[in-house]
């Protein structure tokens, strides 16, 4: 049996190789592919603007994916074979001081992830160690379970942030981890929900996946200080900044979007007269994976809307390229063997 993937030999090259069907070792399992969501990331990873530390070429992308078990390695419990399931990326090693307190994601073992230092799911297979999936409902959708991995982020961020019923609570930006946000914290039932995004399409989607009020930048000028928990999950130059002015003093913001160099600084005069509660999140751990695959199965997550574009393998190029291309009217883009 074969088995196709695309390959980014180096930053800009990319090509569509097929290989027989990998096997899996002791521990792994093999799961073919049902989607794999494209996100900034990857558009990085394929234009070269990943920090070296955090890639490998030549590397198959995609850490964000669902897909269904085929075959599992020795000590792996067959009863897999058949389930739909995602899996974690990062590949802890489990026995570092971070990884025994739980903070999975902050391993210091050495940084190895899914899609980005070993072989990704941009592929019909994918071969990763058995005790990172989480297997799913049976009646799942596993295109909608592709953006499992971005909502685990979310949670990781909610179990950082400790949002309580009644809490006035904003989210900065309305890109993907921005909906999933706001799906996630209308379920924990705020006295206020508003998102804060230049886009009013990116806005409108917003409310109708639970949020109270959509407002610009300009516009959330006038409500500074208003908030108990601010989810900042845009990325970009200014938002940790504004995301603390917007918190009440005594509130707590956390901080998802990945950020470049030269993004505005946190003020930290406001930081210590405000004094804030200023969290990160850099991926999610193996608990955070485990309240988002529960939510998605309440039905209290649906990422399904959030999709607007699949591609086949044989059109990565033009897939990354919608990727972080500007169009407003582009959401989650998706790579379906």
């Amino acid at each position: 049996m074969t088995s196709r993937a695309v390959v980014v030999d180096r930053p800009g090259t990319h090509r569509l190789v097929t290989g027989p069907r990998p096997d899996p070792g002791p521990g792994e399992a093999l799961v073919q592919v049902a989607a794999a969501g494209i996100c900034m990331s990857d558009r990085e990873v394929y234009d070269g603007h990943r920090d070296a530390a955090f890639v490998r070429y030549p590397v198959i992308p995609g850490h964000e994916w669902s897909g269904t078990v085929v075959a599992v390695g020795g000590g792996v419990d067959p009863a897999l074979v058949g389930r739909g399931t995602v899996a974690e990326g990062f590949r802890a090693c489990g026995v570092c001081e971070r990884c025994r307190c739980g903070e999975t994601s902050l391993c210091t073992g050495g940084y190895a992830e899914t899609g980005f230092t070993e072989p990704g799911a941009f592929a019909d297979h994918v071969v990763v160690p058995a005790r990172l999936l989480h297997p799913l409902r049976d009646d799942a959708d596993l295109r909608a379970a592709a953006l499992l991995e971005p909502s685990a982020v979310i949670a990781a961020a909610l179990r950082a942030g400790r949002p309580r019923p009644g809490e006035r609570v904003a989210v900065v930006g309305a890109g993907t981890l921005g909906l999933l946000a706001v799906q996630l914290l209308a379920a924990v039932s705020p006295a206020a929900l508003a998102v804060v995004d230049p886009r009013e399409a990116r806005g409108a989607l917003a409310l109708g996946f639970g949020a109270s009020d959509a407002m610009s930048s300009d516009e959330a000028a006038a409500v500074h200080g208003s908030f108990d928990l601010v989810v900042e999950t845009a990325g970009a130059a200014t938002t940790a900044a504004s995301s603390c002015l917007l918190a009440r003093r005594g509130g707590r913001v956390v901080l998802t979007g990945m950020f470049t160099a030269g993004a505005v600084g946190i003020d930290p005069v406001h930081l210590s007269l405000s004094q804030l509660e200023v969290r990160s999140v850099f991926g999610a751990s193996s608990a955070a994976w485990v309240d988002a695959v529960r939510a998605f199965g309440a039905g209290l997550l649906d990422p399904a809307p959030l999709i607007t574009h699949a591609f086949p393998l044989e059109r990565f190029g033009e897939a990354v390229a919608l990727v972080g291309g500007g169009d407003p009217k582009t959401g989650k883009v998706l790579l379906v063997p």
